[in-house]
């Protein structure tokens, strides 16, 4: 099987939509009777061209990115430009089983174009659903009909979650839409059996714009604080808020007790994850969230709002806050460091549903609906 993936973004760019990649890539690159070529974004100034593995390629092409977790309108149109010339010349070069196109824009639209020369399928993400990001209403109104257009010529459409795929119904409630929920590797993510006794931590990981909501986490905090003076937040990820927000911890006093540790490393999270006792993604909306699964995976119980995939990860091994709330978030983690064995429990039955995620099964359900795609070609 010859495929061809695009996805404008892919480690170190992006968030879960390319570590969903990646990770899908690396099931695959053990299969030699499967090959890929990847297009993507790059994150230097230059288009260049890597081995991902022996049946995988991966072409980077140079569309100006300044934040590696933060797009520009101009660098989606930039990558919409790029790619679609880049992908036509590959076409004329090899000849493809599959697209398989994550996020329906603008990766979605040039798999849509080349759709006579080969079939495709979608994965939606989030914000190319209209309806899930305010941010875009304006975009949404304009895009819709092409978006569903782009569903309607695909041969399959898949979603990381049931309330992603409730709000895509909006748009085309007629179109089979298929739900894949991400996956967690639990061999890399895994607790630590012994860790030492320190000061509680409250671990967050994510990218720092409006919508993750980080504001209200530290706003939360000196009330956190008043109860539990020893108390650390770690924040992890970077982005177009993250001098607002190392601000406001200024602001509110507690500069002294929390982290910005910055763009980890993957490589480097399962370690950050262990330093934690609890995890928290204050997010106005998710698909499904990578670093939520991580975190679980990690054995630490989650502390989240009712938005997407995320909420329906929480089967008593955490708690789901109202949106865009300080107290909530303050209330609930004073509640649980108080109740140390509850702490315990609620971190061991998100080890135990984490392990009901892998990659290999994920990447497996992908292989089922590529091989029926292309036997209706």
């Amino acid at each position: 099987m010859n495929l061809l993936m695009i996805n404008y973004e892919f480690p170190p760019i992006g968030g879960g939509g390319g570590n969903a990649n990646f990770y899908i890539l690396r099931e695959f690159a053990e299969k030699r009777d499967v090959r890929v070529n990847l297009v993507t974004s790059s994150e230097t100034k230059s288009t260049y061209i890597h081995q991902f593995s022996e049946n995988i390629t991966v072409h980077r092409l140079n569309v100006r990115k300044k934040r590696l977790h933060y797009w520009t309108e101009l660098e989606v149109l930039a990558f919409l430009y790029k790619s679609s010339s880049y992908v036509h010349n590959l076409m004329k070069k090899e000849s493809f089983d599959l697209c398989h196109s994550f996020f329906g824009f603008p990766s979605g639209y040039i798999a849509y174009r080349g759709r006579k020369q080969m079939p495709y399928i979608v994965s939606l993400r989030g914000s190319d659903v209209p309806g899930f990001n305010p941010r875009f209403s304006l975009q949404y109104l304009f895009l819709s009909p092409l978006f569903k257009k782009i569903w309607t010529e695909a041969k399959a459409v898949i979603v990381n979650s049931r309330e992603l795929q409730n709000l895509a119904y909006k748009t085309a409630p007629l179109l089979p839409i298929d739900v894949i929920y991400n996956g967690i590797d639990i061999d890399e993510f895994k607790p630590d059996e012994k860790k030492q006794k320190k000061h509680p931590t409250i671990l967050t990981v994510t990218r720092l714009i409006s919508r993750k909501c980080i504001d209200f986490l530290l706003k939360a905090m000196p009330s956190i604080i008043s109860h539990i003076p020893d108390i650390k937040l770690i924040i992890a990820g970077e982005g177009n808020m993250e001098n607002d927000l190392r601000r406001l911890a200024d602001d509110l006093g507690i500069g002294n007790q929390v982290e910005f540790r910055g763009y980890v490393k993957h490589e480097l999270l399962p370690a950050l994850y262990r330093e934690a006792d609890v995890f928290v993604l204050p997010s106005l909306w998710e698909g499904m969230s990578n670093t939520v699964l991580e975190a679980m995976a990690s054995g630490l119980p989650v502390i989240v709002t009712e938005t997407g995939g995320t909420a329906e990860l929480v089967r008593d091994n955490g708690i789901i806050i109202p949106k865009q709330n300080s107290n909530a978030i303050s209330e609930t983690i004073i509640t649980l460091f108080a109740k140390p064995d509850k702490l315990k429990e609620m971190g061991a039955r998100s080890r135990t549903i984490a392990m009901d995620f892998s990659w290999a099964k994920v990447a497996g359900k992908y292989m089922e609906i590529y091989e029926e795609s292309i036997k209706w070609r």
